[in-house]
């Protein structure tokens, strides 16, 4: 085993931290922008046609397995390359990736364009004066998944070569131009779900156009020709292949249980599915750029042959992505009431134990996001998207027998909840036992930390909200006291004493303080 030098490593750490910061600013003006435009687009359309929206756009979103499992082939293939420093491969790589979204798009087309057509005519349980409209919408969602298919191979380029400031600033150009859309239905004098669905697919086009761009620009292998490498191509077929299952199980998990919300008790509760949606993406954004800007150094150290540096990685990167989504979720979870009220003024029904159930489930599904990076380093997927596709796709047969027995909508939520809780310890089992990694040390970096901080953090929110009444006064010395008492257990009881000391320094250096 290799050890890279102490100098590269905090190289590795500098550029982490900035790509991190990068994606931040990123995530906090998107976030702003995406819960301003979903309460712009409710109040234009209303909360039918915004079920409508979500139900009908749901049947394209579950195509988006494959493009979540084409994704991560190519990413994972363009940043193992990287890390060898092979051009000539790269090169082949990047192309053969595009020749397979392609042959990709051509048969979603096929297939989906007549299947999706039939199945929101004599399926889905929509009103039928809208039925015309909800036609419109699968279309164009059709046409903005093609889009943004074909734009897979770029966004893997910009990952891949770590230019997350380049990919923030491309992110606020299409949350500003979805916030535009939103502005511009709301004044339109016609039919809103089909104007809005319309322009959502105008913004995606120039989005996509902007990444190709950028990337033919400043990256070599992007500016090749097509030409296609059956080698490459096979191995890039086989992982999305595997990577597929996985995917699939937690398509059919998300859009699979939006589909029976509305075949069993229709479009209003499509709409509180949709909110809890726009919150749990928003806050997983937290999240994900920190792993996005992971996830490339766990790779590269797989690649290079430094085990331990990847182990480190792997457990510091759950617990951070852990913190990070808690500090969020907990004051969203002890105050989902109020802050719905605030953001939307009319709250679908359901829509706060549906909020509720989803941030918990976040939370267990975090600790698994530099497990399946570094799978996917050592290119051996099989075992673990079978074992992980097996448990996870329980929850859609067993909320469709609750469903069926007549439980009641938050049950789909509560079984959620149970299976990824699971997941955490399959996940935990399969990957320490492939990539090497003792489990005693992930317990000890990661469960032994995040416990105590989940506890103590909770215990003075939770005396306030019971003690104080339902105000906008509660609400602000909830969410304050939240976020007050998770950066506390964070540094009492969360971090090392490497990680403490490393925190003092970098405070003293920005306050200009002694601590």
């Amino acid at each position: 085993m290799s050890d890279r030098p102490t100098g590269q490593i905090s190289e590795n750490s500098r550029r982490i931290a900035k790509n991190t910061l990068a994606l931040y600013f990123r995530m906090f003006l998107l976030m702003a922008i995406g819960l301003y435009t979903s309460r712009v687009v409710l109040n234009a359309l209303g909360e039918t046609d915004f079920g409508v929206y979500g139900a009908v756009g749901g049947i394209v979103s579950m195509c988006s397995l494959l493009t979540g499992s084409l994704a991560s082939a190519i990413s994972r293939f363009l940043t193992v390359e990287l890390g060898k420093n092979d051009e000539v491969r790269l090169k082949d790589i990047f192309s053969t990736s595009v020749i397979v979204i392609l042959l990709l798009a051509a048969l979603v087309f096929v297939v989906a364009e007549p299947l999706g057509i039939w199945y929101v005519g004599n399926v889905m349980n929509l009103p039928p004066e809208r039925l015309e409209a909800a036609r419109w919408v699968f279309q164009f969602s059709l046409f903005t998944f093609a889009v943004n298919l074909m734009s897979v191979p770029y966004n893997a380029a910009i990952i891949a070569h770590e230019r997350m400031t380049a990919y923030a600033y491309i992110s606020v150009l299409e949350g500003v131009l979805n916030l535009a859309v939103a502005l511009l239905v709301s004044y339109c004098s016609f039919d809103r779900l089909k104007y809005f669905s319309f322009l959502m697919f105008l913004s995606a086009v120039a989005v996509r156009f902007t990444y190709v761009v950028y990337c033919k620009r400043h990256f070599g292998e992007c500016r090749v020709r097509l030409r296609l490498n059956k080698s490459i191509f096979g191995q890039m077929v086989s992982f999305a292949g595997w990577s597929f299952l996985g995917n699939g199980a937690y398509i059919l998990n998300t859009q699979g249980i939006n589909q029976l919300l509305n075949i069993f008790f229709g479009v209003s509760l499509n709409a509180a599915r949709e909110v809890m949606s726009k919150v749990e993406m928003a806050v997983n954004k937290f999240v994900t750029n920190f792993i996005t800007a992971i996830n490339p150094q766990i790779m590269k150290s797989y690649a290079a042959g430094n085990y331990e540096y990847m182990y480190h990685l792997v457990c510091r990167g759950a617990k951070y992505s852990y913190f990070m989504l808690f500090v969020l979720a907990l004051p969203l979870m002890l105050e989902t009431p109020a802050i719905l009220r605030i953001w939307l003024k009319d709250v679908p029904e359901y829509s706060v134990v549906f909020v509720r159930l989803s941030l918990a489930t976040a939370l267990c599904n975090t600790l698994g996001h530099t497990f399946l990076a570094a799978v996917n380093a050592t290119g051996k997927v099989v075992r673990y998207q079978i074992w992980v596709s097996v448990v996870g796709v329980l929850v859609f047969p067993l909320s469709l027998v609750a469903f069926k027995a007549g439980c009641p909508p938050q049950t789909a939520f509560y079984i959620y909840f149970l299976v990824y809780f699971v997941l955490i310890f399959v996940r935990l089992f399969i990957v320490t036992r492939q990539i090497g990694m003792p489990r005693a040390l992930f317990a000890k970096e990661v469960f032994l930390k995040i416990i105590p901080v989940t506890i103590f953090s909770a215990v003075v929110p939770l005396l306030l909200m019971c003690g104080l009444p339902p105000s906008i006064w509660r609400l602000l010395a909830v969410c304050v006291s939240s976020v007050l008492c998770v950066a506390v257990s964070v540094y009492l009881t969360g971090l090392t004493a490497g990680e403490k000391i490393f925190i003092v320094r970098k405070l003293r250096n920005i306050f200009k303080v002694n601590l």
